[in-house]
């Protein structure tokens, strides 16, 4: 199998995934790969990622020409997106669009998911910040996640659904994933009482053994957006 094979075929795998999960519905959602070559592979608009096959997968130059596709396949309007964060960021060479039910309600509800209170998440994406709201299919959208992606792996969009961007579809993948079950993890501890940090001397010694545990990307340090939301920042 050749390299841009087994690269849709990746990106086939994780719109299944993404489906059984739960994270889109109908149309919802969307996964690009961006070849050594400038290319990228992205998945058509118009059809549920349950029903992608490779064969129906299209192939982009970096402006959003198609240079590959089949009869009635077009991309969907939020290729612009993806075509910004390989334009800003020269380490990404995937990104997924979903509408995960938990991490989707914290952008909802216009609260970033800014708590260090899961070991493996204060390491491997850090604060994850909510961009401003933008319309789809427009540049506002791009314009609003720009600003964020010199320092973040992950995004929530503001009503929308969320962003994550990595070395690769399955790096790409299991950070969008990470946030899910971070945000479900989150909203069970606030039901229970509230969400309760790490301190901050082992937030930092979490964010200092990245290099040990070789993870990649970029990480934002220790930040928060929200610290005056009691029930997310509940001290341990």
């Amino acid at each position: 199998m050749d390299n841009i094979q087994l690269i849709k075929e990746q990106i086939c795998d994780v719109c299944h995934k993404m489906w059984q999960l739960g994270w889109v519905a109908a149309n919802d959602g969307n996964v690009s790969a961006k070849l050594p070559d400038g290319r990228v592979i992205a998945t058509p608009t118009g059809i549920s990622k349950s029903f992608i096959t490779p064969d129906k997968l299209i192939i982009l130059d970096m402006q959003g020409n198609v240079l590959e596709a089949q009869e009635g396949y077009r991309p969907s309007s939020e290729i612009k997106m993806h075509l910004r964060c390989y334009e800003k960021r020269e380490d990404v060479f995937s990104v997924i669009h979903a509408h995960p039910p938990g991490a989707t309600g914290f952008a909802v509800a216009h609260k970033p998911m800014d708590m260090y209170n899961m070991i493996e998440d204060v390491a491997a994406i850090g604060a994850v910040p909510l961009t401003p709201y933008g319309t789809p299919s427009t540049s506002e959208v791009p314009d609003s996640i720009e600003p964020y992606l010199e320092e973040h792996d992950v995004m929530l969009l503001e009503n929308h659904g969320a962003l994550a961007v990595g070395s690769d579809v399955i790096t790409a993948f299991y950070r969008m994933e990470s946030l899910e079950l971070w945000a479900k993890i989150t909203i069970n501890a606030v039901i229970l009482g509230g969400s309760c940090d790490i301190s901050n001397e082992n937030v930092q010694k979490l964010i200092d053994l990245r290099s040990f545990y070789r993870i990649t990307g970029r990480h934002p340090g220790h930040k928060v957006f929200n610290p005056d939301d009691d029930l997310l920042h509940k001290k341990g």
